[in-house]
């Protein structure tokens, strides 16, 4: 098995994955079903969305027009709706996760990280051409509460980049921005939540070290209906490292958004 996992390593760090650059034009639609379908005919260079909802034909029609394809999942929390919960073990479940019908799991736990390469396995199968796992923070205060450290957190997020890249699937660093001097190298970009309503704003800065490694950060922000005020709008600006590109968002995550100007 091990031979196996070296020679699949070998052959992506040869054939290489998916590397955006900063300024790609980016996308992100977790919101769809029958009564949202993905819109895939948005300006964009990199669709990101859901791993079981993203159809063959979603992903080979953005292919056909020079797009890439970045399958969301959470890699650190259980989903009772996902059609792989019945593999986590109830050991494996920990503390419901603050305003969502989810539950963080133990990180540590050989079951968990089986799943998460068969999700990986998954995206690598329908042509993905990258993941986004979330709720890769469950060590912070207030989270998981389940025993593992900051270490651990590190240990699994890196783990989740070398299972990634061996399958050649590109990999965003979701949040987790207390760990970004970490963990820049091992990811290809990242995407952050709110930033800008976070310490002020200076977690917004916390993020240079990707964009000093040519890689970029898309940085969304919520609003409660498809206006953006002009107070919203200072955010295009305010706390916002040169290269990061930022964008609204509404809070179940449909295909509206508002791009800031430039960007």
């Amino acid at each position: 098995m091990l031979y196996i996992f070296c020679i699949a390593v070998s052959m992506a760090m040869v054939q290489g994955w998916y590397k955006p650059h900063p300024g790609t034009r980016f996308q992100w639609q977790l919101e769809v079903d029958g009564d949202y379908p993905l819109d895939y005919s948005m300006h964009a260079d990199m669709y990101d969305t859901d791993l079981w909802a993203v159809t063959s034909h979603d992903i080979a029609a953005i292919h056909a027009k020079g797009g890439k394809v970045i399958c969301y999942f959470s890699a650190g929390s259980y989903d009772h709706n996902r059609p792989d919960a019945h593999l986590f073990h109830s050991s494996d479940i920990g503390n419901k996760m603050d305003g969502w019908d989810e539950k963080w799991i133990d990180i540590r736990s050989s079951n968990v990280k089986s799943i998460m390469q068969k999700r990986m396995d998954l995206a690598k199968s329908k042509h993905c051409d990258g993941i986004e796992p979330d709720n890769v923070d469950g060590h912070e205060s207030g989270n998981a509460n389940i025993g593992f450290s900051y270490h651990d957190q590190l240990v699994y997020n890196r783990w989740l980049a070398d299972q990634a890249h061996a399958r050649g699937l590109s990999i965003g660093l979701k949040n987790d921005a207390e760990q970004i001097k970490e963990l820049h190298t091992s990811f290809d970009w990242a995407l952050n939540e709110e930033c800008h309503s976070n310490d002020g704003g200076r977690e917004c800065l916390l993020y240079q070290p990707f964009l000093d490694d040519n890689k970029p950060v898309f940085n969304i922000e919520y609003v409660n209906s498809k206006h953006v005020s002009s107070d919203m709008k200072r955010k295009c600006t305010d706390h916002h490292p040169l290269g990061m590109s930022t964008q609204f968002k509404l809070w179940d995550v449909t295909a509206w958004v508002y791009n800031c100007p430039g960007q």
